[in-house]
């Protein structure tokens, strides 16, 4: 029995051995390479934000409220006179918080508020509403307390040109494993695996890439990057 069981061991670590020495030969057999593509393209889609703001007395909160309902009544006439259709305009509803720089040592009943109410603007018309943002001087002429918060710039169709530029990324990735085989006298077989990276939306010749993907939303023109990890057979 002890005999037995030596053999049997014998037998085991040798197959181990041999399992092991096979998984080596096949890791030496592939190559792994990261590739990517990259292309420029033009937003098709704007956001625009912005605010209307009151400060009021807070025995004057009412009176607030009637005020800041007619500074939105006068940005949505600017808006729709301009030709932007009234369902691309989309309003909140008020918020408010205390002024706390208003002054110190204050009584209740002379406490500072403020009154904001955002509107924003969803449009394909990137030229006419980016022109808009710059000219409300009309809006500020009424009396209006008018800020922009942001312009952000979006590709609608981002989803396609990712899956369109995963095959050229894989393209990318034979070639330099082409490359790499040709130095040491093999050549690229078939693809194994591949796994695609995070999609990169970076205003153009940018090299502010991120782990978990990126979206520049402050340029109109942009450049959008995929990357791929594949690994090939090597013969």
């Amino acid at each position: 029995p002890f005999g037995t069981i030596i053999a049997l061991g014998i037998i085991l670590a040798a197959g181990i051995i041999g399992f092991t020495f096979y998984k080596i030969k096949a890791l030496e057999n592939t190559l792994s390479v990261t590739g990517s593509a990259k292309t420029s393209v033009v937003s098709d889609t704007v956001k625009w934000n912005s605010q209307v703001t009151r400060a009021v007395g807070i025995s004057e909160l009412n009176s607030g409220y009637t005020q800041i309902a007619s500074d939105i009544e006068k940005v949505k006439k600017f808006l729709i006179d301009a030709g932007v259709p009234e369902s691309e305009i989309e309003i909140s509803s008020v918020s408010f918080y205390e002024n706390y720089n208003y002054g110190q040592n204050i009584s209740f009943n002379n406490r500072e508020y403020i009154l904001n109410q955002y509107i924003t603007v969803s449009s394909k018309d990137i030229e006419k509403v980016t022109g808009l943002s710059k000219g409300v001087d009309a809006i500020i002429a009424q009396g209006v307390i008018f800020q922009t918060m942001s312009l952000e710039y979006y590709i609608s169709n981002l989803p396609e040109l990712r899956v369109s530029l995963l095959g050229q990324a894989v393209a990318d990735a034979k070639a330099r494993a082409d490359e790499l085989a040709k130095s040491s006298g093999k050549k690229v077989g078939t693809l194994k695996s591949a796994s695609s990276g995070v999609v990169q939306v970076l205003s153009p010749n940018s090299t502010e890439v991120a782990d978990y993907g990126s979206y520049d939303t402050s340029q109109i023109d942009k450049e959008v990057m995929v990357t791929v990890k594949a690994s090939f057979t090597v013969k």
